[in-house]
């Protein structure tokens, strides 16, 4: 599957953003797609992960403020980031994994800078 995230771009502290990756090829609604993200000079993190079936895994840092969701029809999933703080600054990149494997598709990354 291939992956295009969009969506990033500059918000003031407190404010909101709304991240979509469209993904193309098959099996689409099988996989698990994920979010993660990396801030300068830091390790690429996951943020949230969404199963085939819905079920929902966010990082600590992302519990309450964010929400990944998914539209099978559309092939595309979303991060809604509500609360944005500057430590949420980082290049966002959507992938894609089969179960709990690791991801094996990546998006090509997304830019959210939060200014404070």
């Amino acid at each position: 599957v291939q992956l295009q995230a969009s969506g990033g771009g500059l918000v003031q502290a407190g404010g909101s953003l709304r991240l979509s990756c469209a993904a193309s090829g098959k099996l689409f609604a099988v996989r698990t797609m994920h979010w993660y993200r990396q801030a300068l000079e830091k390790q690429r993190e996951p943020v949230a992960r969404i199963t085939p079936n819905g079920s929902t895994n966010y990082a600590n840092s992302a519990k309450g403020r964010f929400t990944i969701s998914r539209d099978n029809a559309k092939n595309t999933i979303y991060l809604q980031m509500n609360s944005l703080k500057p430590e949420d600054a980082a290049v966002y990149y959507c992938a894609a994994s089969i179960g709990t494997l690791a991801p094996d598709s990546w998006g090509q990354g997304t830019l959210v800078t939060v200014s404070s």
